[in-house]
């Protein structure tokens, strides 16, 4: 929790110290009410006493009140500008920090655990600085100033007031040593619930498509039970916090005056007036000491689950990066659109074997690679290693002669432009998801434009209501798969990079749309390099360069008529979409 609270900055610190201000005025103000109440009790029971003083007495108590009223007001605003601050701050800090996340550190903590850390962890700990700030600061001012207050009034008083607090302690205590663990429990609960929920809203139309309702419904509830049923055990057991607390409030009160009327009926007539004067104050004075250990019980309710939010902050926060840039933004080697591979092998963190081994290959600028092979044989793995979604685990990789781990991150993600398997559309326009990004040049409507009509996306977005203002829903879910791909694709094509990827980015479109898109493509790319990964022979027949890949080693590289002849993997590909003779008229 401390090491969070460093995120708090200069203004919210210097707020601290007027909020401590402002609280010292409010404890003043509470405890002088006693005070006057005591100097009434002694104008009642004094012969001859003005109605005026008593009067007086009272305006001040009324005074003292309205004060304390104020002091709260503002202390209560000034608290919570620093939580709201603090607050902005850790999430700022947060989302930074997963940007600045590889593909491994997010598998690491999954999105849902993620998003629950932002938004439900950062609101408990924002609820306790909102709350603690103030009765932390309060209470242990309240306590040591009553009982400065009353340490000469009775012994048996204080003896019973001390009892009293130790007793509300030790309950604390045994609370806490139940509860804590439980709240740790809570919050990966909800992390479980996120992410089902999450998994449940993205595959709704599979859900529906399979009668898989009831099943959901099932895995949820179970879910849902689990997390209910550890809320109401710790809200249960906090519960009974309430009835100690008014037993102990109550009982102290009782105690006070039973102890008082004993040393009253035993004092002479002179001492009575005292006794009785004091057993006001005191009862007053102890109510306070104990409302603040009350005060102290609220926070304790509230630390253990701040304090694991906080921790799971922290554990974001203090991930290190396996991904961190260089210091390259310029290419010396007058080289552009090179890529070259290393003897690169590439192997999962948790993974038993590598998922690419050995694998070497050059493209130069304005060829294109293509790569093939089955499904799960590395090929999507190969690609990412490029703009270091992933770091290779052995080799290098060269671009324009440089590795990609020399690279300053953003202008290494300048000279590409990927398109991966997986079109993603933001919430917005069409305009706003071709120009997504920040990139070397600044995208404007004629270049958005033109890489609309690229990529084969001009006839359908011309045909929606708004053009190319025409909303997008988040995740495109109000356009096809194919619309999607080709959006997706006018992206890449809008920044101009010096390599373009292309993650099986075909792979929704017609066989015509395709051969168009691929020739408007060549034609438009050709002094940049293609990379290509397709399933379709089609698609990567005309390629410079083709990669074969299977069971991620390079079985063949060649032209398609090379790797006819020497690549028995290929061979079987190509014979089992297209027939000898077709292949042959190539």
């Amino acid at each position: 929790m401390f090491k969070l609270l460093k995120k708090v900055d200069k203004k919210s610190v210097g707020l601290f110290f007027v909020c401590i201000i402002f609280i010292v005025a409010q404890v003043y103000l509470d405890l002088k009410i006693p005070d006057y109440m005591s100097q009434i009790t002694r104008l009642v029971e004094t012969e001859g006493s003005k109605m005026a003083d008593i009067l007086e007495n009272g305006a001040m108590m009324v005074l003292c009140a309205l004060g304390s009223l104020a002091t709260a007001v503002v202390v209560g605003y000034v608290v919570s500008l620093i939580a709201a601050s603090f607050s902005k701050t850790v999430r700022k800090s947060l989302f930074t920090k997963v940007e600045s996340f590889s593909t491994n550190e997010i598998k690491k903590f999954s999105t849902a655990s993620l998003i629950t850390r932002a938004t439900n962890d950062v609101t408990q700990v924002q609820m306790f600085l909102a709350m603690g700030m103030q009765l932390l600061i309060k209470s242990p001012i309240m306590a040591i100033w009553a009982v400065l207050k009353i340490l000469n009034k009775g012994l048996e008083w204080s003896i019973l007031t001390a009892c009293s607090v130790a007793f509300l302690i030790t309950v604390i205590i045994i609370l806490m040593i139940i509860v804590l663990p439980r709240f740790k429990i809570v919050q990966k609960l909800i992390d479980n619930i996120n992410d089902l929920t999450r998994e449940h809203l993205t595959g709704i139309r599979v859900v529906k498509a399979f009668n898989a309702e009831k099943y959901q419904e099932e895995k949820f509830q179970k879910a849902n039970n689990d997390l209910a049923s550890n809320q109401l055990f710790n809200q249960s057991v906090m519960s009974i916090m309430g009835p100690v607390m008014n037993i102990v409030m109550y009982g102290l009160t009782l105690g006070i005056y039973f102890i008082g009327a004993i040393l009253l009926n035993k004092a002479l007539m002179m001492d009575k007036l005292t006794i009785f004067g004091n057993m006001v104050v005191f009862s007053s004075y102890a109510m306070q000491v104990v409302m603040s250990f009350v005060m102290l019980v609220m926070i304790f309710i509230m630390l253990p689950r701040a304090s694991v939010s906080a921790k799971r902050i922290n554990e974001v926060l203090d991930e290190e990066l396996t991904i961190i840039g260089g210091n390259v933004k310029e290419n010396k080697n007058n080289i552009h659109g090179q890529v070259e591979f290393k003897n690169v092998s590439f192997k999962y963190p948790d993974a038993d074997a590598p998922m690419l081994k050995n694998i070497s290959f050059k493209v130069e600028a304005g060829q294109t690679l293509a790569i093939i092979g089955s499904t799960g044989c590395g090929k999507t793995t190969l690609i990412q290693l490029i703009p270091r979604l992933f770091d290779a685990t052995e080799g290098q990789i060269l671009i324009n002669g440089i590795d990609v781990k020399d690279y300053d991150l953003e202008y290494l993600h300048n000279l590409i432009g990927y398109v991966p398997q997986k079109a993603v559309m933001f919430s917005g326009s069409v305009n706003y998801n071709v120009s997504f990004g920040k990139s070397k040049k600044p995208i404007n409507e004629e270049k958005i434009k033109e890489a609309v009509k690229v990529a084969q996306a001009k006839d359908f977005v011309e045909k929606m209501p708004d053009e190319y203002d025409a909303h997008i829903s988040q995740g495109g879910t109000n356009v096809s798969g194919g619309q999607k791909q080709r959006l997706a694709i006018a992206r890449a094509i809008a920044r101009d990079p010096e390599i373009y990827i292309f993650d099986d980015s075909f792979s929704a479109l017609d066989y015509k749309t395709d051969a168009i898109l691929r020739k408007k493509l060549k034609e438009y790319t050709q002094n940049a390099t293609n990379i290509i990964v397709a399933q379709r022979i089609g698609t990567i027949i005309h390629a410079d360069k083709i990669l074969v890949l299977e069971d991620g080693v390079c079985v063949g590289e060649g032209t398609h008529q090379e790797l006819m002849k020497t690549c028995d993997v290929y061979k079987e590909i190509a014979l089992s979409q297209v027939t000898k003779e077709e292949l042959e008229n190539v």
